[in-house]
């Protein structure tokens, strides 16, 4: 990001309102993530760092499988019971995955694949800091199934050890990303 004119910076190149505030959980996959990155916090450019607030809805809201190309992440619950975790690099895949409480912390490392998911019968609430002003997010299902334009089916079949019939149904289903 280009830097603001000095003399046009204020305090609310710094500062945001409203983190506190519960967010609509209703959509498909049940959760929805408030980023502060550089696009809200102007003041953020340069500094390396963002910040998320993730509100789950009970029994599953999920913040589905993704990756940040350009961060890692530190994730603290702070209301529920939420599973998550982390897949590792080939050739293993391995799963790094647990349960987490309020006050219980998670790191998920630079590029890897993470989730997180409420498995409480209430609302459910973490902040993750993430190490860079722009951390992107590609979230795995929605970039395979839902690209624009389609991918020929036939790769996704035989990467996914999928029938090409559900592979094309796949891709004509709605892919929500998480609200951010």
């Amino acid at each position: 990001m280009f830097c603001k004119d000095p003399e046009k910076v204020t305090v609310e190149d710094f500062s945001f309102s409203g983190f506190n505030i519960p967010r609509n959980t209703s959509e498909q996959l049940g959760v929805y993530v408030t980023l502060l990155d550089v696009s809200i916090i102007p003041g953020l450019n340069t500094n390396g760092i963002s910040l998320a607030r993730i509100d789950f809805s009970p029994n599953g809201g999920l913040n589905p499988p993704h990756t940040h190309p350009r961060a890692a992440e530190i994730l603290t619950v702070l209301e529920g019971t939420v599973y998550a975790g982390f897949v590792g690099t080939n050739p293993d895949h391995r799963l790094f995955a647990k349960v987490l409480h309020p006050g219980d912390v998670i790191i998920f490392p630079f590029g890897l694949i993470h989730f997180q998911m409420n498995i409480g019968k209430t609302p459910a609430v973490a902040i993750a800091a993430l190490t860079s002003q722009d951390p992107g997010v590609i979230t795995i299902a929605n970039a395979a199934f839902g690209s624009e334009p389609a991918m020929d089916p036939r790769v996704l079949a035989k990467a996914f050890h999928l029938d090409q019939h559900l592979v094309t149904k796949l891709q004509k289903e709605e892919w929500i990303n998480p609200t951010y």
